[in-house]
């Protein structure tokens, strides 16, 4: 038992290297005010829908009324079979100088290919600086554009930012949605922060159109049915040309999944992506998941077995502190406060459905986005 005392220690080193040298440089970070002077850079915000035409009754006003003052709206149909069309050209004709529809048919090439739509919107817009966000979602501020806009510069091309999930009460999967997501967030902020960016979030995204066509936009992962977000920003995003937004007005706010099955099948798109990072990243988010694992398993033999028990259950409480302070100051930044005494229970639920993802993956891999 003694190597496994010493295998638990040199894991418990890992997470804790993890959790203070990496996700603490988010973490411990003080958060910048607004800004306070108004950027005026033109801004094309770029929305892609299939089937949504629920949601953009809903969620187009907060985007249509954005107190910002040369911004357009370029509203993609990406070959819907419900009213989605009809409902983008309605607001175009209630706002004809702020939007524009683009009007993606099915192309047997490029079937289903959300990357194909947004490539087409790309092209349609008309400002240098893109601004992306969904259809299920919207902004929670008026000064969403502003905040997001205030970073773009000479030298930053790319500006990563947070994209919530609705609250809802006596949930358990609404817990778990959000906690994966504030977890994400975290590791991305915090991998951008020390010069390693890997990913940002498409439904609160913005990067330059020329950085788009320079880069040949998402040709070299065309083929890849999800990724238009996080493989993007992977491929092009530098310690140079990476800046972050996560002050509260910069936020985005989206409907969870309802069901599990519906989160899964989400997940399972989002993980699939994972494979096709750079090497490095690749190393350093598997060491992480790999360390979480190995730290609950050989924390449970030890203490079933007794063995140095008054010593292995310091180091998981130790550990545990540390993960509050870490995920419970993120949570206060990105408005989850609630989240923070779940954070050990939810971390545990989330090794167990990531393994189950993993698994599924391997066998058969999701096709459509």
């Amino acid at each position: 038992m003694l190597v496994v005392l010493y295998a638990f220690l040199i894991i418990t080193f890992i997470q804790l290297l993890f959790y203070i040298g990496i996700f603490g440089r988010f973490s411990f970070t003080k958060t910048p005010k607004a800004t306070s002077e108004i950027p005026t850079i033109p801004i094309s915000v770029i929305i892609c829908a299939h089937n949504e035409s629920e949601n953009l009754q809903q969620f187009l006003p907060s985007f249509v009324n954005q107190k910002y003052s040369n911004y357009e709206l370029v509203l993609i149909n990406d070959a819907s079979s419900d009213d989605t069309l009809e409902i983008m050209e309605s607001f175009q004709t209630a706002h004809p100088t702020k939007i524009k529809v683009v009007d993606v048919v099915a192309n047997e090439q490029f079937w289903r290919s959300k990357k194909y739509a947004l490539t087409l919107g790309i092209k349609a817009s008309t400002h240098e600086h893109l601004l992306f966000s969904d259809a299920d979602c919207k902004p929670v501020s008026e000064h969403w554009i502003t905040e997001m806009a205030s970073h773009f510069t000479k030298e930053k091309s790319i500006v990563l930012g947070y994209g919530a999930y609705q609250k809802t009460s006596n949930s358990w999967l609404n817990k778990l949605i959000r906690f994966e997501t504030l977890f994400t967030a975290i590791q991305y902020f915090s991998y951008a922060k020390i010069g390693l960016p890997y990913m940002g979030v498409g439904r609160n995204l913005a990067y330059t159109e020329s950085l788009f066509f320079s880069s040949n936009g998402f040709s070299n992962h065309m083929h890849i049915r999800s990724g238009d977000d996080d493989l993007f920003v992977n491929k092009n995003a530098t310690s140079q040309n990476i800046s972050l937004s996560y002050v509260t007005d910069s936020f985005t706010l989206s409907e969870p999944k309802k069901s599990y099955k519906e989160w899964i099948h989400q997940k399972r798109r989002h993980v699939s992506t994972a494979s096709h990072y750079k090497p490095i990243h690749k190393f350093l988010l598997a060491l992480f998941y790999i360390s979480q694992i190995l730290f609950w398993i050989l924390a449970s033999i030890l203490l079933i077995t007794t063995f140095q028990w008054k010593i292995v259950l310091g180091i998981i409480l130790f550990r545990i502190l540390i993960q509050y302070l870490v995920i419970g100051t993120s949570a206060k930044k990105l408005n989850e406060k609630d989240l923070i005494i779940w954070a050990p229970i939810l971390e545990m639920f989330l090794i167990l459905i990531q393994m189950s993802i993993f698994i599924k993956n391997t066998v058969s891999k999701p096709t459509h986005w």
